[in-house]
């Protein structure tokens, strides 16, 4: 089932794939307001978070879920890709609501103003919680293969040994060689797609 009518389900009232939904996407939810806050600066209590986190949802579903009806999956963006721009957004625009009485020109200890920090361009807020949760999904991913798998990738990426080297060291073939690290490579791909991103590799 794709995301359009994944959502589809969803919005028509389905309660299978709400709660399907709700364990899918909390923890991404719940991370991606936690790590605005944190790249923003911003130190709020567990209550507040929590209450940012039920606040999003309430947003997706008011209205007979007019939020998420708004969902299109344009130019081939997955949900999980458009719930973290959401959530994103939302967070910033409630740091914004709680935080009235600060100037947006008065600066800080270091010299920088609130005006400074929420308009920040030296790396697209998105672009950076992206590269972030990447990471985040791609350790998990690779922390689900055997052992052998790990131990392949460990010798690979981390001590940087060649598949010529490799070859020697595991006392494999190179056609072998070649088939597991393909073979890996479809195991983290299909991995990480299920998480809503793509492995380029």
């Amino acid at each position: 089932m794709d995301d359009l009518e994944f959502a589809r389900r969803c919005v028509e009232g389905d309660k299978r794939s709400w709660d399907e939904f709700v364990d899918r996407y909390s923890r991404l939810i719940y991370n991606y307001i936690h790590s605005t806050l944190k790249i923003k600066g911003y130190s709020f209590p567990l209550e507040n978070i929590r209450d940012l986190f039920q606040d999003i949802f309430l947003l997706l579903t008011k209205e007979n879920f007019k939020k998420l009806r708004s969902f299109k999956g344009l130019n081939k963006c997955s949900l999980a890709s458009w719930l973290r721009q959401v959530t994103v957004n939302f967070t910033l625009d409630s740091i914004r609501r709680i935080k009235p009485l600060v100037s947006i020109n008065e600066e800080d200890e270091n010299g920088f103003s609130l005006e400074d920090t929420l308009s920040d361009s030296s790396e697209p807020l998105l672009d950076r919680l992206g590269r972030e949760e990447k990471l985040r999904q791609l350790k998990d991913c690779i922390e689900r293969l055997e052992t052998d798998d790990k131990y392949f990738l460990e010798l690979h990426l981390e001590r940087g040994l060649s598949l010529e080297e490799l070859r020697g060291h595991l006392r494999l073939s190179r056609g072998a060689i070649d088939m597991r690290k393909a073979r890996i490579i479809k195991k983290l791909k299909k991995c990480f797609k299920s998480k809503g991103f793509a492995l380029d590799l």
